[in-house]
């Protein structure tokens, strides 16, 4: 213990002596850990969002407008808000479409400007409760009850608490519950209603609202689709646009390769310059402890000669490398975290990608790789000069050192 105790209070003093170098060393360190953790914290956040997201959509498919593809996209993994529609007809349609197990009616309404002080970002999403299975359910679930013409759910991110009560074009709405956060911003920013109360607050807004919306109970904006066993999404997906004319299928394992292809790119880039880095870091940290070693041989040659083994110049040198790692890393995670805090909305905002916080034991997990990462790179980088200190000669050493 107390041999321990001498080797680690030594390493601390010989890192004291050349603070330039340590410093050095301990950017280096840093400067790799914080890299791969913000960056593995990035990806394994938006892919945490991205299953989350598409779990809670529930739907195999998307029918929407034909000429409305890229709006409809950028609702789903941005969260724009966004209005177009299509006749009511095309959601008779798909349901007798063959490979079609259930189907269910949307409306995206892109909300006025407020008036008073009201100024919430959002965008209202309508759902027909008696076919609905992506919103319904959490309403069975959480609330134990059915939406009333004039109540409204919101996204984790809607800045409205329960209880609240908002005009939507003339028309006020109470918030009477806010879903759990999916990282995906068509759910996070979005107030939910039925379609009988989006209705109603359109032929409403004509004498309410300073910005009247044209909307009749004829016009629908997209249909969800949950595809029967035995068929794939992009079989019913081809189907449908075969047999209604005028509208996109887009099957949401198409959604998720497109993201999962976004990431694939991002991911690697990400790894080729965090191995750029580490490769420059370990050559210039094993550069730097060799240096030490040769600068020190003949403190390194005494120490051999009072008595002290082998093994004791190795953990000596070692230490050094594990304090100077621990130090590094654990700046590393926390500079990592607030970059990745600083630089998140910008990014997201040009890559259009959900995102999500992993769970605490992930996100714990990430943390311990990205220390193990950084212990790893100072054992590695000081490896050689400890085996190359630990089997001097204490006369050669000495002699070489004066």
């Amino acid at each position: 213990m107390k041999t321990g105790l001498n080797t680690f209070s030594i390493a601390v003093k010989n890192l004291r002596r050349k603070i330039i170098r340590t410093a050095l060393l301990f950017l280096a360190v840093t400067v790799v850990t914080g890299t791969l953790f913000s960056a593995t914290l990035f990806i394994s956040s938006m892919r945490n969002a991205l299953k989350i997201g598409t779990y809670r959509l529930g739907a195999d498919v998307l029918v929407v407008p034909e000429k409305y593809v890229s709006e409809a996209r950028t609702a789903l993994l941005a969260g724009e808000p966004t209005s177009f529609y299509m006749d009511r007809a095309v959601y008779e349609k798909v349901k007798r479409v063959e490979g079609v197990k259930q189907a269910s009616p949307q409306l995206f309404i892109k909300p006025a400007s407020f008036t008073c002080c009201y100024s919430v970002d959002v965008f209202l999403i309508a759902f027909e409760p008696a076919t609905d299975f992506t919103i319904a359910p959490w309403l069975e679930k959480n609330l134990k009850k059915p939406l009333s013409g004039d109540e409204i759910i919101t996204g984790r991110e809607v800045p409205l608490i329960t209880g609240d009560t908002v005009p939507f074009f003339g028309t006020p709405f109470k918030v009477i519950g806010t879903m759990e956060p999916t990282g995906m911003k068509f759910f996070d920013r979005s107030a939910f209603m039925t379609m009988d109360a989006a209705y109603t607050m359109a032929a409403n807004s004509k004498a309410n609202s300073m910005q009247p919306i044209d909307l009749d109970r004829s016009r629908i904006s997209a249909v969800l689709v949950r595809v029967q066993d035995g068929y794939t999404p992009d079989r019913v997906a081809i189907r449908l646009e075969h047999d209604i004319e005028g509208i996109k299928a887009i099957a949401s394992d198409e959604i998720i390769n497109t993201v999962r292809k976004q990431l694939g790119g991002l991911l690697k880039g990400i790894l080729a310059v965090s191995a750029v880095l580490w490769i420059l870091a370990l050559l210039m940290m094993g550069f730097a402890f060799s240096m030490m070693v040769n600068e020190r041989q003949r403190e390194l040659g005494l120490l051999r000669a009072m008595g002290a083994k082998r093994g004791y110049i190795f953990r000596l040198i070692i230490t050094e490398a594990v304090i100077i790692s621990a130090a590094g890393g654990i700046a590393g995670l926390a500079g990592g975290s607030v970059l990745l805090l600083a630089f998140k909305g910008p990014i997201l905002s040009s890559l259009k990608l959900p995102y999500l916080v992993p769970s605490a034991t992930v996100l714990a997990e990430l943390t311990a790789g990205a220390l193990v990462f950084a212990m790893i790179t100072g054992l590695l980088s000081s490896l050689l000069p400890a085996i190359s200190a630990s089997t001097m000669e204490p006369y050669a050493a000495i002699r070489k050192g004066e």
